[in-house]
């Protein structure tokens, strides 16, 4: 397993396919003006000792170099073994909606992706807790088994999208049976906590029924609502540009509003739990932190990828090399190969 420490450094990588781009232009801009110089043949032949393969070997040198240099920034690390730690804490299973009214734009930048905010903000101020993830729209997807390897979450949370589930809708209640059925532990006494992230735009009956059952196997329900009243479009985007928006069976521009109400009886049907706004980040931490604060913790054992070993080095060593081998190769023939004439080139005897 890897983690990537300072990933805002990747975005230099872009400088590569520039720096690529310029080389071939630069060549192509020397060949032409040899072209208009005289025969390129003969040109050649005034410059015997110069390598044509040279240069391009001396900027691979360069680009390797730099692009090691910028991975060396970044500082990926990689766990080194399966660690088992014993810890105090709950199980918590956030299921996050990602309907396509979870692209609505009311609140930035979308609810979705505040959604995920949430969650990894969430994440962040947690102790030792074992922590799971759902995905529900139509129906629900378990995203991630419970662990208390916390980069992991944060890696799987960020895959989450509305094409991940094919079928379309918001059925909250399977999103409860999930969590309650297959992430729980029904023999376990450790106290379970499931948190509801969605816009409340539920298309089924059955969510209040389903928070009752689970109820009676001792789960709390917290549910957060994103959006905001008044609502908004579902922008369909190209390449990150919005070509149109949602439209419904007479050709109108669907609206999605946030349903508070709806996230609200779900969380009053069981014992401890409650609704948050969930368009303020703070708000919804400040909350869930005293939640935490006021529920008893239990001691499990949990096994963790441990022992992240920094591994820039590497990197920094491999692109040092990549650029001193630049400054110190020539332009010029080797001997050796000019004396094995690998091209068949007839040499001048006058």
């Amino acid at each position: 397993m890897y983690e990537l420490e300072e990933k805002g450094y990747l975005y230099l990588l872009f400088v590569v396919p520039l720096l690529v781009l310029l080389f071939l232009y630069v060549q192509y801009w020397k060949r032409k003006k040899q072209a208009a110089f005289g025969d390129l043949d003969l040109v050649k032949k005034l410059s015997p000792e110069k390598s044509l393969f040279k240069p391009t070997l001396k900027f691979v040198l360069v680009v390797l170099g730099l692009t090691f240099l910028i991975l060396a920034l970044v500082n990926p690390k990689m766990g080194t073994k399966m660690e088992k730690v014993k810890r105090q804490g709950i199980d918590i299973v956030f299921a996050i909606d990602v309907s396509k009214s979870m692209l609505a734009e009311d609140v930035a930048p979308n609810r979705l992706e505040k959604s995920k905010q949430i969650v990894s903000q969430l994440i962040n101020q947690l102790g030792s807790d074992r922590i799971g993830i759902i995905a529900y729209s139509g129906s629900a997807f378990p995203v991630l088994p419970m662990t208390s390897d916390y980069a992991v979450a944060k890696m799987f949370l960020q895959t989450m999208n509305p094409g991940m589930i094919s079928s379309q809708g918001t059925s909250i209640d399977q999103a409860i049976d999930l969590a309650a059925n297959n992430f729980f532990d029904k023999k376990d006494k450790t106290n379970k906590l499931l948190v509801i992230i969605s816009d409340g735009e539920d298309h089924s009956d059955n969510a209040q029924n389903a928070a009752e059952d689970a109820q009676k196997l001792g789960l709390k329900i917290i549910t957060v609502g994103v959006g905001t009243e008044n609502g908004g479009p579902i922008p369909l985007k190209r390449n990150g540009v919005v070509e149109s928006f949602q439209k419904d069976q007479d050709n109108q521009v669907v609206v999605t509003k946030r349903n508070a109400s709806v996230l609200a009886a779900i969380a009053k049907s069981t014992k401890g739990g409650g609704y948050i706004d969930g368009n303020s980040t703070k708000t919804v931490l400040d909350y869930v932190k005293k939640v935490l604060d006021n529920t008893q913790k239990t001691e499990f054992e949990g096994t963790m990828m441990a022992n992240y070993k920094s591994q820039f080095q590497w990197f920094l060593g491999f692109g040092f090399f990549c650029l001193f081998l630049d400054i110190f190769l020539t332009e010029r023939k080797t001997k050796w190969v000019r004396k094995m004439n690998l091209f068949n080139e007839e040499k001048n005897n006058s």
